[in-house]
């Protein structure tokens, strides 16, 4: 499944299996279409309605917390923390994401990260999120796609210990980074950290 994971830069993937999923779409260079747009919160790098126009069709499920619909317009599945549901033969749980030791993104804003299951795969898609004792609470994960850049998000040594002591995924990879904030030398940080104990997938921009 990690072949099938493109990064677009920032937090946007393209997951391509069951479904073709986009993950906060943000300064696509190309059209395309999409099965379902997964968006972690209302920032203007996260929830761009100019990106997503860019994705969907007619049959296009856009998930979003309540307070992207403004922005976004047109039909939104509403998601809130704990939620679950499927999208064809793909899982999706809500998680929360926020921070702990700043105030970019307040637990009480109830914005998300996402648990995929596809094809027998969970991906997790940490959001911006700091640290948080939820991290433990994900189950097995397989795939954890990981904030590194610090400022807004976990550093790269904050992503590390919890991808270390918390999420222990069999593949970690970094995002959040070379675009708003933060370099390649966070995700070079964040993979020399985890060396020996967790592979690290480093994905080239797309």
């Amino acid at each position: 499944m990690i072949e099938k994971i493109h990064w677009l830069g920032h937090d946007t993937f393209k997951i391509e299996g069951e479904l073709v999923i986009y993950t906060d779409p943000y300064q696509l260079k190309r059209k395309d279409s999409a099965d379902l747009i997964l968006i972690t919160h209302e920032h203007f790098d996260h929830c761009s309605l100019e990106d997503v126009r860019k994705l969907i069709t007619t049959d296009t499920v856009v998930v979003a917390p309540a307070d992207c619909v403004p922005k976004l317009g047109g039909k939104v599945k509403t998601v809130r923390v704990g939620d679950s549901f499927s999208v064809g033969k793909v899982k999706i749980e809500a998680i929360p994401a926020y921070n702990v030791n700043k105030q970019f993104h307040p637990k009480k804003n109830g914005w998300v990260g996402y648990v995929i299951t596809m094809e027998g795969v969970r991906i997790y898609l940490a959001g911006d999120t700091d640290r948080i004792p939820e991290m433990k609470n994900l189950g097995k994960i397989d795939i954890a796609l990981l904030p590194v850049s610090g400022t807004y998000v976990m550093t790269a040594r904050e992503a590390a210990e919890a991808a270390l002591q918390d999420i222990k995924p069999a593949i970690a990879v970094p995002m959040h980074y070379g675009s708003v904030v933060g370099g390649p030398q966070d995700a070079e940080e964040f993979r020399k950290l985890l060396e020996g104990k967790i592979q690290v997938v480093i994905k080239p921009l797309e």
